[in-house]
């Protein structure tokens, strides 16, 4: 038994060893000539007026007025320079970068690993194209020679714990490989479309825009951001998944912009407290329609209160996977979109528009009726019927019909979830309120069907929301 246990612990460390690369070495040495250093040039307008360094009025400031124009300085502009990484992934010259490395630069200047069969000079590269909202840049380059470059790889496959290795030019020291695990996948920082991987491998100020690799030398991410207390690598580094990025780059070479789907609602998460109150669903999941303007959704049939269960097929976690899928969906694509409507599934055909064109509409404006004021107290909240005063003095659109919160008890649930005087209760088990009894009715409906909880619709300064409030025993 003692002979096994030792044959078993030593054929585990060998099959430890076997997914423990010995060297990077020879992974290093196959992609670093595809990996770039770039600097970026930019004129920067002097403040002119008083000099900066001294106050207004100070005897010694003809001292350095007089100083800086020995200096040939005088208020004229002068050139800032900046460092960041790339890489190359085509032979005639396309470079992927980070949009903050090359924003706003007058010149671009790609400088190749030395020694690597790449061009020895330094290259001006063209922008042809950038996306903020990912911080990814398409930039081109031309060589008399086709040149190295690396390929992506599927970054929904790296698992947490597999081996990576970032390169590229930190603190401008050169081209610098660090080599570390994926900490953690699907991270968001800031942005709708984040997909981020995070890693503990060395990344610093420099490394951004250059390539995240698998140990099959293919990149699953470009290094972007950081976070440290310190502006130095302290082992949480995130890079945009390649994923992601491979639909950006496809879109910028072949347009010079991004044209994402546009599918034409408001949403929010299910919460678990609204599972209770809404008819059909067991858990928290999908994204809940607040709201559906004019646009490819509502041509398609879908309503305010529907709950997206999935969309071309993919299912639909929360609203975060959900604006991701539809923006790397095809503008003018035909997609299923699968809705929960009143206890049962429907199946609605969308033809996707594009979000660039669509964004900031604004739909116009349809007159309706007030109805008179009635003050009520339910649920910790002080209610009245929306009238033309209140309209007025909210400054509410004609459209908005429903309840208006006038006061609401500290103590209660519904101030813990967040609701405040100058609301508006829209809707109640999603259906249309106008009045205080009809709220009431809504109550009494979820109470018979058993429910534990009401679902409300709110809208605060226009922007809509579903909040649950549990039912009073």
């Amino acid at each position: 038994m003692a002979l096994l246990a030792v044959l078993f612990m030593l054929a585990q460390a060998i099959a430890a060893q076997a997914r423990m690369p010995e060297s990077f070495a020879d992974l290093a040495e196959k992609i670093s000539p595809a990996v770039v250093n770039i600097t970026t040039s930019t004129t920067v307008a002097r403040p002119g007026g008083p000099n900066p360094i001294v106050p207004e009025g100070s005897p010694f400031e003809e001292f350095f007025r007089e100083f800086r124009d020995r200096q040939g300085e005088g208020d004229r502009p002068r050139r800032s320079s900046a460092l960041g990484s790339g890489f190359v992934i085509s032979e005639d010259g396309f470079i992927v970068t980070n949009n903050h490395v090359i924003e706003s630069a007058d010149e671009i200047l790609i400088e190749f690993y030395p020694g690597a069969g790449q061009p020895a000079d330094e290259l001006v590269a063209k922008v042809i194209g950038t996306d903020p909202n990912t911080d990814i840049a398409l930039l081109k380059v031309e060589a008399d020679q086709p040149l190295k470059y690396v390929s992506f790889g599927d970054s929904n496959a790296m698992r947490v714990g597999d081996w990576v290795v970032a390169m590229g030019n930190p603190l401008g020291q050169g081209f610098s490989v660090s080599a570390g695990i994926v900490s953690a996948n699907n991270r968001a920082l800031r942005g709708s479309y984040d997909d981020y991987i995070q890693t503990d491998a060395a990344i610093n100020r420099g490394n951004s825009g250059g390539p995240l690799f698998n140990l099959d030398g293919e990149v699953i991410g470009v290094n972007t951001a950081i976070l440290s207390p310190t502006g130095g690598s302290i082992g949480i580094g995130f890079a945009m998944s390649a994923n992601v990025v491979t639909n950006v780059v496809d879109q910028l070479k072949e347009y010079g912009e991004t044209r994402r789907g546009w599918l034409g609602v408001r949403i929010q998460d299910v919460t678990p407290d609204m599972v209770d109150a809404i008819d059909g669903l067991d858990t928290a999941r999908g994204a809940m329609v607040t709201d559906v303007p004019d646009g490819p959704a509502k041509d398609a049939g879908m309503v305010q209160g529907d709950v997206i269960l999935s969309f071309d097929g993919f299912e639909v976690g929360d609203t975060r996977s959900l604006v991701r899928t539809v923006g790397n969906t095809a503008v003018g694509k035909a997609v299923r979109v699968v809705v929960l409507r009143n206890g049962k599934t429907e199946t609605l055909r969308v033809t996707l528009g594009r979000r660039e064109e669509a964004e900031g509409a604004v739909p116009a404006a349809q007159p309706s009726e007030p109805e008179e004021p009635a003050m009520t107290d339910m649920m910790g909240l002080t209610l009245s019927p929306v009238t033309d005063s209140l309209r007025d003095d909210m400054d509410l659109d004609s459209r908005i019909t429903g309840l208006v919160v006038m006061e609401v008890d500290e103590t209660s649930e519904a101030f813990e979830k967040g609701l405040r005087a100058g609301d508006v209760i829209t809707e109640a088990g999603q259906q249309k309120l106008a009045s205080v009894s009809d709220l009431e009715d809504q109550v009494e409906a979820a109470r018979e069907a058993g429910r534990k909880s009401v679902l409300l619709l709110v809208r605060r300064a226009g922007d809509p929301r579903f909040v649950a409030l549990s039912l009073d025993e």
